[in-house]
């Protein structure tokens, strides 16, 4: 049981590491930097291994429509960035400030952000749940 978890919360915490340096290095590509460097914080890994907490709820919503498990897990995840965020901006530790976007929540949680978390939910999901017939 325990080296379940603790596997479950390394996969995700790499998984969500590699996502993000992925995703901020494409994100280089809006300033025409083709160098595409990607980049994270040491910070970032236990919070992405966290969600291998949401384990249960995977089982839980596993025969559900894709839609309605994307927009749950996309909800579950703003509440833990919200929350981890909220911890780590106390004591200006906090690795992303998101107060350029009008849709941001106290510059932690951006709303327009709901599709990447929509999809990473179902990433995750399918990563913690190997064997479900889920996609």
């Amino acid at each position: 049981m325990i080296k379940r978890v603790i596997k479950s919360f390394l996969q995700c915490g790499f998984l969500g590491w590699s996502l993000e340096i992925l995703f901020t290095a494409l994100g280089s590509l809006r300033q025409r930097d083709m160098q595409l460097k990607g980049h994270t914080s040491l910070w970032m890994f236990p919070i992405y291994g966290s969600v291998c907490l949401l384990t249960p709820l995977f089982r839980l919503l596993g025969k559900l429509p894709v839609f309605f498990r994307g927009s749950i897990y996309a909800l579950c995840i703003f509440s833990g960035e919200y929350l981890s965020g909220n911890l780590l901006a106390r004591h200006n530790l906090c690795p992303w400030n998101y107060e350029r976007s009008r849709w941001n929540i106290h510059k932690i949680v951006r709303l327009d952000y709901f599709p990447n978390w929509f999809l990473a939910g179902l990433l995750f999901e399918r990563l913690l749940s190997p064997d479900s017939s889920s996609a």
